[in-house]
């Protein structure tokens, strides 16, 4: 029956305080907050009533509870609150517990058939003629219909022997199980998937697993029924068709969820206690879903488009590449398979028995074939994760058995300078998570249950668990061997072993998430001393191994990266062995899969990876990933070394050869610059250094390549170089062109370690500022040289305060404008000498730029036009010899006639030489258009406005006229400046008149306008 000793068993929330209501009569206690009064149980069926009292925005109301049970199982519940969830109200919750903890207050009676038999007729009919008033309206038809049926000879009620009694139980050969409203779970499903994880609808679905998971321990039968249910609804969820339509994946919130399902089903058919005809039953069910085409594969939606790179490390080279067609494995796959395994194994059953493990001395016939040379079990069938599987569904009592001995001995530490891929399928990101159950089994052994464990902190976060050590009493070699040494062990010989990269986004993604929460459960742990002396003999284990361990000498290019997992041990050991954890860390730091050769490996088996994946590392979808952690781990050991030269050294050097991503050994180099350089203390010189070496590096890396953030790098390095000091900043200048561009050593480099901020911080004497000055300017010259184009204007402002220097520069610029520089960089350069006192060098320079430019008559907006009116007034300001030499340039290069007119009407306006250039007489009188070099200039600007008119008159249209005749007035204002311009004019427009008289609308516009 439901008795104080049944509390375990029953469902819901857990027990509150009970206490007499002292307003009540005294059968009436409060439980939650509800109130339980007459409560009554009748054998196996319990009733009463529970009051929930009133809120500030509901009445106090009742209802009546009625609890059926057997064999300390709640079969069936009704109550009045009409409850619609797959879970217990908290009335019946109420009155159950009101059962269990006050069973004394609750009194037991009879069956009620037992009842109706002490009674003689006329007790039986006063019973039911005062049963029907109390509920006629209710029970009056039914109670008829039975008198009918009774009072009939050969109705069916007569042909049965006695009759029902719901309060009496079911029989010892019936099945019991938790009731279970299976269209409430139907529903609840089916809503949950409706909206698409959002809503914290996925935390419910998890919610229901957890749910299914405490049935299945439990040993409650509806766990697989609820199992079955959820999986009907999944697999009826419409986006399933929708997505293998569109070919695109499932969303990574629902593929969390089916993954989560598939391994609930390994753990139901892996059950110990379940009968062959329940798994025969699971088998036909699972096969059924996993046949339907929208069922979703294990590995995500990928189809069979990918050849299979954990086959083709296993196949010969002859093999063709059809043999590496992978095989269709949905979700339920390995819930299939698991109904192939059973506990009645040879190994398992003596895994169980025995303390320890090995061949026996006396082997019966045909025992020979379960162990190898070295007496250790040989597990045979086709899954070599055999013993995965079976920890899923090992009850808790069979984690005391020395299992994990035979785990650990299973580990080939051996072969130290060779390799192959001996784990197919990791244990790390596995979709049964092997090492994520095997550590929580073993440390709930562990686990301090006290009452501020489960404190919430005031960030709302719930406090991390509490760990004890609790010895293994048998099978333990190790005297000092807990559970909780055991779980690390667990954890780091999984997190440590050697395993391919899986296929598709979604299984590495998973890989690198599994990862994360394995080491998050690691970092719960508080390292005492016996854990630190596990910790140690595990990561030397692990650098000793061979083909198991991927912190190994030798691994595949294919194995998962160790960098996160090593991060972790670094953090940990450190403090307890410094020796230990840089040599793993430092171990940890490489990346196979980007070396240009792979490692030689196992002589015996050749890599065919060449021959069957053309293309190695596109398939690594998380390579971004990966490399961040590899930085993640370098950037702690540089924090660590920091002061320690030769730590850093070594730590440089590791990241030298095995980070390829300029970006993240930037990265570095500014991480290291930080720690190097707090704002409260000393600068660090050996960390500065390491930090100029990445920059150094990155610098090379990136000199012929294009990166976004270059700019930012090369000012970064200056700074850096600037902290470590003069030499560094002498060395850069020296070395440029193994790091910079010309135009970024002339602009930056050398311009930055030239300012006037950087000899303040520095606080430099003559001597290092000359040093440093020579540096430059020869850099300069160098850079000019290469680049003239884009470093002269930079060479010359650097080498202003050296006469030779500067001369040189200003040479290199006159040898090379008429090769290879533009107009545009030689008026630049040309107003800079200007503005430093040159001007004969500046009309110089600007002749030659007017020689390569070039305006057309309709570029009379072009950037070049005040370069040249600067020309034009340079020259006019220099004298008349200056100004006749540069008009034929103007004449010969601009064809744009208001250019021309604006240039004409400045050279007008006053006398030239006015710039009073020593040594030259100026005359102070004006130029005359009718002579040269003005005449010239004149003719060429009549020129281009009657060629300006005729090209624009060939496409013009009526909404132009105006402007028109606007440019024809500018024209007749330069015509005019000819001695005979008026005669020139009134012949023009007359032509004008002639050729287009068919734009009858324009030439009149022109007549009255200009007659």
């Amino acid at each position: 029956g439901l008795c104080g000793g049944g509390g375990s068993s029953a469902p819901g929330r857990a027990a509150p305080t009970a206490a007499v209501h002292p307003s009540r009569p005294a059968l009436l206690a409060t439980w939650g907050g509800f109130w339980v009064m007459a409560a009554e149980q009748v054998w196996f069926h319990l009733s009463g009533t529970v009051t929930e009292p009133a809120t500030a925005t509901e009445p106090e109301m009742t209802y009546k509870v009625a609890i059926s049970f057997d064999r300390c199982k709640i079969t069936s519940v009704t109550c009045g609150c009409g409850n619609k969830d797959i879970f217990y109200c908290a009335h019946v919750v109420a009155l159950s517990l009101y059962r269990i903890r006050k069973p004394d207050q609750v009194k037991l009676r009879l069956p009620i058939s037992e009842t109706l038999f002490q009674m003689n007729r006329d007790q039986l009919q006063k019973f039911v003629q005062y049963l029907i008033t109390a509920h006629h309206t209710e029970v009056l038809p039914t109670a008829q219909k039975l008198a009918d049926e009774i009072l009939s000879s050969n109705s069916e009620i007569n042909q049965v022997h006695g009759a029902p009694d719901p309060t009496a139980g079911a029989s010892i050969d019936d099945e019991n199980c938790w009731h279970l409203d299976e269209e409430q779970v139907r529903e609840q499903v089916k809503l949950f998937l409706s909206q698409g994880g959002y809503y914290g609808s996925g935390k419910q679905l998890n919610s229901m697993f957890a749910k299914v998971r405490e049935m299945l321990r439990m040993r409650d039968s509806n766990g697989a029924r609820m199992l079955t249910l959820i999986t009907e609804q999944f697999m009826a969820d419409p986006r399933l068709s929708l997505w293998r339509q569109q070919g695109t994946g499932i969303t990574e919130k629902c593929r969390q969820l089916w993954d989560e399902l598939g391994a609930l089903w390994v753990c139901v058919v892996l059950n110990p206690h379940c009968k062959l005809e329940e798994k025969s039953c699971w088998l036909r069910q699972l096969r059924k879903w996993g046949e339907m085409d929208v069922c979703p594969l294990e590995d995500g939606n990928y189809g069979n488009e990918l050849p299979n790179i954990t086959n083709a490390l296993t196949q010969s080279s002859g093999h063709s590449q059809d043999s590496l067609a992978r095989p269709r494995r949905t979700v339920f796959t390995r819930a299939i398979e698991g109904c192939d395994l059973h506990w009645q194994d040879s190994h398992l059953q003596r895994i169980i028995s025995s303390d320890f493990y090995v061949s026996p001395s006396y082997q019966r016939e045909g025992e020979s074939l379960l162990f190898n040379s070295q007496g250790q079990p040989l597990w045979l069938g086709e899954h070599p994760n055999q013993v995965i599987k079976f920890w899923h569904g090992l009850p808790r009592e069979l984690m005391e058995s020395p299992s994990l001995d035979v785990f650990r001995k299973g580990l080939d530490w051996h072969s130290r300078g060779a390799t192959t891929i001996t784990n197919l399928e990791g244990w790390v990101g596995h979709p049964l998570n092997p090492i994520g159950c095997l550590f929580l089994t073993l440390t709930e052994a562990c686990r301090l249950e006290e009452e501020n464990c489960l404190e919430i902190s005031d960030a709302g976060d719930s406090k991390p668990p509490v760990y004890q050590h609790v010895p293994v009493v048998t099978g333990s070699q190790d005297g000092d061997e807990s559970y909780l040494s055991l779980a690390l062990e667990v954890a780091l010989m999984g997190m440590g072993q050697q395993r391919v990269m899986p296929e598709g986004l979604y299984a590495q993604d998973k890989v690198c998430r599994n990862e994360e929460q394995i080491i998050a459960r690691l970092q719960d742990l508080e390292l005492d001393p016996v854990l630190v002396q596990t910790l140690r003999k595990q990561c030397i284990l692990l650098l000793e191994g061979g083909p198991f361990s991927g912190l190994g000498e030798v691994i595949h290019r294919e194995s998962v990266p160790m960098h996160t997992f090593a991060k972790y041990l670094f953090s940990s050991l450190l403090p307890h062995d410094a020796d230990l954890a840089y040599k793993l860390a430092l171990r940890a730091m490489r990346l196979p899969v980007l070396e240009t050769t792979a490692p030689s490996g196992d002589v015996t088996h050749p890599h065919h990876l060449v021959s069957v994946v053309p293309s190695r590392y596109p398939r690594w979808f998380t390579l971004g990933h990966l490399e961040s952690q590899q930085c993640e781990l370098a950037s702690t050991m540089l924090t660590a070394a920091k002061g320690d030269m030769l730590r850093l050294r070594t730590v440089l050097e590791a990241i030298q050869k095995n980070i390829h991503s300029s970006s993240l050994i930037f990265k570095l180099a500014q991480d290291a610059f930080k720690i190097a350089t707090p704002a409260d203390s000393n600068s660090d010189t050996t960390l500065l250094n390491v930090a100029l070496e990445l920059g150094l590096q990155v610098m090379r890396m990136t000199l012929s390549t294009l990166n976004w953030r270059r700019r930012e790098m090369v000012r970064w390095l200056v700074t850096c170089a600037t902290e470590v000091g003069v030499r560094a900043l002498v060395s850069i200048l020296q070395s440029w062109y193994s790091l910079f561009t010309p135009t970024e050593a002339t602009s930056i480099v050398a311009a930055t370690v030239m300012s006037h901020n950087t000899i303040l911080r520095l606080s430099l004497d003559y001597p290092q500022r000359e040093e440093l000055a020579s540096c430059a300017r020869t850099l300069a010259l160098q850079c000019a040289m290469k680049d003239p184009q884009n470093c002269a204007l930079s060479a010359l402002t650097l080498c202003e305060k050296d006469h030779i220097a500067f001369e040189t520069a200003y040479q290199i610029v006159i040898d090379a404008a008429s090769t290879g520089m533009t107009y545009t960089q030689l008026f630049t350069i040309a107003r800079y000498m200007e503005h430093r006192g040159y001007p004969l060098r500046a009309f110089k320079l600007a002749s030659l730029a007017m020689t390569h430019l070039n305006l057309a008559y309709n570029q009379d907006t072009h950037p070049a036009i005040n370069d040249v009116l600067w020309a034009c007034a340079l020259s006019h300001s220099l004298g008349k010899n200056e100004l006749a030499a540069i008009i034929p340039l103007v004449v010969k290069s601009v064809h744009c006639a208001t250019v021309l007119s604006d240039i004409l009407r400045r050279c007008t306006m006053t006398a030239p030489g006015l710039a009073g250039i020593p040594g030259r007489r100026n005359s102070g009188k004006l130029m005359s258009t009718d002579k040269a070099p003005l005449r010239q200039l004149l003719d060429a600007t009549i020129s281009a406005y009657i060629n300006t008119t005729h090209s624009r008159l060939t496409h013009i249209s009526p909404r132009h006229y105006g402007e028109f005749i606007e440019f024809l007035s500018k024209a007749r204002e330069t015509f005019l400046l000819a001695q005979d311009g008026h005669i020139q004019f009134a012949q023009f427009i007359d032509n004008l008149k002639q050729i287009y008289k068919g734009k009858k609308k324009l030439m009149l516009l022109v007549r009255e306008r200009f007659g």
